[in-house]
């Protein structure tokens, strides 16, 4: 089966009743917000936060409960607590979130893996809501103008945030299939953007000058972070839609995004892999070779399933939400505009242009700090 297809179709219901909610990864930016969100809901009787950390921000009146998902305790939890709705939202999307490469990957497959089958055996479960990532659709130069729920990659994930992604829907899939009385709402969500996360997209738009693949102008889609918390409430509250995708209004390309940031841009001749390579020696963002790609050719998302059947829309367009952040980034260090130009004059040898583009953005970023 193709891993982006959604679960077996199944009646759309009504409002869902959620008594005892518990939430992976309140610990993170998005699921603190989300578990804050969550607290004012009054018809909730019971919110319980799971993370490996205790919260660094108010995680409001959730209960805080510091377990590992990897951990088949998770399932003791569940049942205790009779749990009828999980909101998963612990899929780490960067390396240095976990401590490195090895241990994302087990958070995020290995964890989901004992996560649903505890969903599994506990039949007070009732709904499962997962946080998920346009990233599984992957970025090639055959893709469609705008994926669908229902359309699969053209060319799949090879590394990182979205080869997990992929695993973890297949686990939902899975889990569907064995639960068919559980209501499921997996949200795949564009790149989130604002003021307070911070992803690999948020830390390349904060560079002092913008490497970019030579020749390509990608289009990007963004959804706010107050956006993607609405969303994942009304997934909680609202009707069970299996897949949908989430994302604001229109897009932009980098180029209108690097102008919005103030960065100057510096074509680099070479492909995704060694642009990636370039930008880590730096030691200035973390980025796989699929979310590389994805700034070489980018990615549309359908939202009509969001609007008609989720009946969910963004308050903020894909510009608004990155002028947002955009409002918040720390103004160009002085000389970037010089560096840039000098760096592309180099670009004639692909060694020079390594070591030039590494060494002034490592000196720009000691300048900023």
């Amino acid at each position: 089966m193709v891993a982006t297809k959604p679960p077996p179709d199944r009646p759309i219901e009504g409002s869902a009743v959620a008594d005892v909610v518990l939430v992976t990864g309140v610990s993170r930016y998005l699921g603190g917000r989300f578990a804050s969100a969550l607290s004012k809901d009054s018809g909730i009787e019971r919110i319980i936060g799971i993370d490996v950390v205790p919260p660094p921000h108010s995680i409001g009146r959730a209960e805080f409960v510091r377990a590992d998902i990897r951990n088949p305790m998770i399932g003791r939890i569940i049942t205790q607590a009779k749990v009828d709705t999980v909101v998963h939202m612990n899929v780490l999307a960067t390396p240095t979130a976990a401590g490195g490469r090895v241990s994302q990957k087990e958070i995020n497959v290995i964890g989901t893996m004992q996560l649903l089958a505890a969903c599994q055996k506990a039949t007070s479960v009732k709904r499962l809501v997962v946080k998920s990532t346009a990233a599984v659709y992957g970025s090639s130069p055959r893709d469609p103008a705008m994926f669908t729920e229902d359309t699969g990659p053209k060319t799949m994930p090879t590394s990182g945030f979205g080869k997990d992604s992929v695993e973890v829907e297949g686990y939902v899939r899975g889990f569907s299939r064995r639960r068919p009385d559980a209501e499921i709402t997996l949200l795949r969500f564009a790149n989130v953007i604002g003021p307070g996360i911070k992803t690999a997209m948020t830390d390349y738009f904060s560079l002092p000058v913008l490497p970019v693949p030579m020749g390509f102008d990608a289009r990007l889609q963004f959804v706010h972070e107050d956006d993607a918390t609405a969303a994942m409430l009304l997934a909680v509250r609202g009707p069970s839609v299996q897949i949908v995708n989430i994302a604001g209004d229109g897009i932009i390309t980098v180029s209108q995004a690097a102008a919005m940031v103030g960065r100057p841009i510096v074509p680099v001749p070479f492909g995704t892999a060694y642009l990636g390579s370039l930008v880590r020696r730096a030691g200035l963002a973390d980025f796989s070779t699929d979310q590389l790609s994805f700034l070489s050719y980018g990615r549309g998302l359908d939202t009509t399933r969001m609007r008609e059947v989720m009946k969910f829309t963004p308050r903020h367009t894909t510009r608004e939400a990155f002028l947002d952040f955009a409002d918040h980034v720390p103004p160009v260090i002085p000389g970037a505009d010089a560096a840039a130009s000098l760096i592309g004059r180099a670009a004639g040898s692909a060694l020079q242009t390594a070591s030039g583009l590494a060494g002034v953005l490592g000196r720009m970023r000691q300048v900023a700090s």
